[in-house]
C-alpha cells in the first residue's frame, strides 16, 4: 500500500541456559495456553536456527525496529519469533497486532470466487449489474475488478490526492471521495486488455459484495474467512484504532520520523475490510490461502490463473508508470492474489508497516513476516526482502524471488 521507511537495534536476549553447539537464542517466552501467539522456546536449531539469524542479521542490517515471523512447514511451527521494539522499552512480541491492509484483498477474491460457485453473481457480471451508478460499470465486470484489469486508474498514484495524504494523515476518506479520484479521468486501457494494479478496483468490489451477498463487508468476511479459518486475532477496523497489544510503527515519509501507528487507514480499501492481525493468524492465513482451504478445486485454480499472463505493457494511453509489469506463467497477478515461481502470496505496506505472507505448496512452506521501520530502513518492503532470503534457506528449490 505506501512507502516506509525505519530503525534498528535489540539482539534476542540470551536464554538462562548454555546453549548447545549449533544453536541460537530465541528471546524468551513466558508459559502460554494452547492457542495462544508466543514466541517458540528456544534455543533455536536446524531450520529455525537458519530463520532466526537470517532475521537477526536483516534487522540489523535494515536498521528495523522490529521482526516478527512465524514460519511453519505444513502444520509444524518451525519458528515463531519476535525482535527488537514495539516502543522505545516495549519488546516485540508475536501476539501484537498490525495492520495487513491487501490480505483483505486476497479475503475478498476468495469470497467472490464463494458467492460464484453458490449461483449468486458471475466473473463475467459487469459491476453495473450490482452498481449502477459506478463510472464504467457496463464495461468492467466483477473479474476485471479482482484481478486488476479494469483499466480503473490507481487514485493512491494521484499527486493531488499523493499530497493530500501527506499533508493530513489522520483524514477520513470515504469511499466515494477515492473512487471518484480514480474514475473521474478516461480509463486506462479497455477493460480486460491490459493489466494494471489500482486500489480502486477492490474499494469498488467490496461495495459489490455487499450489494451481492446482502450483508455488511465484515459481516461478510467474518463467515466466510476469520470463523471458517479460527482466525481469532483478525478484525476490520472502522476507525484508526488498533486492538491491544499494538506493534507500533514510525516512518520517515514526511520527512521527520515520526509514529504512525494510527494514521487514518481509510483509504486503503472498502470500510469493513480494514485489517488488524497479529503474526500467528497472518501464518494461519497464508496456508488456508496457498492450499485452496476456502474453495473449490476449480475455483482455487481461477483465483491463481484468472487470465492475466500476457497482460501488463506500457501503451500510449497506459505509461509504464502504471503498466509496467508484464504477468507470466512464472509470476502474475491472480484473483486478489500474487503467484510468483509457485509460491502464493500477499505483502502489505502502511507507513511504517511492512508484511508478507507467502505459502508454497510443493514444500508446505509457509512463511510470513511484518516489520516496523526505523529512521535510516531503505524504501520497500523489508518483510518481503527476509521471507525472499528464508525461502532460499529452507526451499532452494523453489524460492520467492519478487521483481
Amino acid at each position: 500500500m505506501r512507502r516506509t521507511s525505519t530503525v534498528l537495534l535489540c539482539i534476542a536476549g540470551l536464554m538462562g541456559t548454555a546453549l548447545p553447539a549449533g544453536a541460537a537464542a530465541v528471546p524468551a517466552a513466558a508459559a502460554a495456553a494452547p492457542g495462544t501467539c508466543v514466541s517458540s522456546p528456544g534455543p533455536a536449531q536446524g531450520d529455525a536456527r537458519k530463520v532466526l539469524t537470517i532475521a537477526q542479521r536483516a534487522q540489523q542490517e535494515f536498521g528495523l525496529n522490529s521482526v516478527v515471523l512465524r514460519v511453519s512447514s505444513g502444520d509444524r511451527e518451525v519458528l515463531t519469533t519476535a525482535l527488537g521494539e514495539s516502543m522505545t522499552g516495549v519488546p516485540a512480541e508475536p501476539s501484537m497486532h498490525f495492520r495487513t491492509g491487501s490480505v483483505a484483498i486476497v479475503y475478498m477474491g476468495a469470497v467472490l470466487l464463494q458467492l460464484v460457485e453458490q449461483g449468486k453473481a458471475s466473473l463475467d457480471d459487469p459491476v453495473s449489474r450490482w452498481l449502477p451508478d459506478v463510472p464504467h460499470g457496463s464495461e468492467i465486470t466483477l473479474r476485471m475488478l479482482g484481478d486488476s484489469t479494469s483499466g480503473l486508474r490507481d487514485y493512491v498514484t494521484d499527486p493531488a490526492f499523493d499530497a493530500e495524504l501527506e499533508a493530513k494523515p489522520f483524514r477520513k476518506w470515504t469511499p466515494a471521495e477515492v473512487i471518484g479520484i480514480a474514475t473521474e479521468k478516461p480509463l486506462l486501457y479497455k477493460p480486460g486488455s491490459n493489466w494494471s494494479y489500482s486500489h480502486a478496483n477492490f474499494a469498488i468490489l467490496g461495495e459489490a459484495l455487499e450489494k451481492i451477498s446482502g450483508l455488511p463487508l465484515d459481516r461478510l468476511l467474518t463467515q466466510r474467512v476469520y470463523e471458517p479459518l479460527g482466525l481469532s486475532q483478525t478484525s476490520n477496523q472502522y476507525t484508526p484504532q488498533i486492538p491491544e497489544p499494538v506493534l507500533h510503527a514510525f516512518t520517515s515519509e514526511r520527512g521527520t520520523y515520526e509514529e504512525s501507528t494510527f494514521w487514518n487507514p481509510s483509504w486503503t480499501t472498502t470500510p469493513g475490510a480494514v485489517l488488524v492481525q497479529n503474526i500467528c493468524d497472518l501464518d494461519r492465513s497464508s496456508r488456508a490461502v496457498g492450499n485452496g482451504e476456502l474453495l473449490s478445486a476449480k475455483s482455487f485454480k481461477t483465483q491463481l490463473d484468472p487470465g492475466t499472463i500476457g497482460l501488463g505493457h506500457a501503451t500510449a494511453t497506459c505509461p509504464a508508470t502504471a503498466c509496467q509489469l508484464t504477468n507470466t506463467e512464472t509470476h502474475h497477478f491472480g484473483l486478489g492474489v500474487i503467484v510468483v515461481n509457485g509460491w502464493i502470496l500477499t505483502n502489505p505496506s502502511f507507513s511504517g508497516y511492512a508484511a508478507i505472507q507467502a505459502y508454497q505448496p510443493a514444500d508446505k512452506l509457509s512463511i510470513s513476516v511484518t516489520v516496523t521501520q526505523g529512521p535510516k530502513s531503505p524504501a520497500g518492503n523489508s518483510a518481503q526482502t527476509i521471507a525472499e532470503r528464508i525461502s532460499v534457506a529452507l526451499a532452494p528449490g523453489h524460492p520467492l524471488k519478487m521483481r
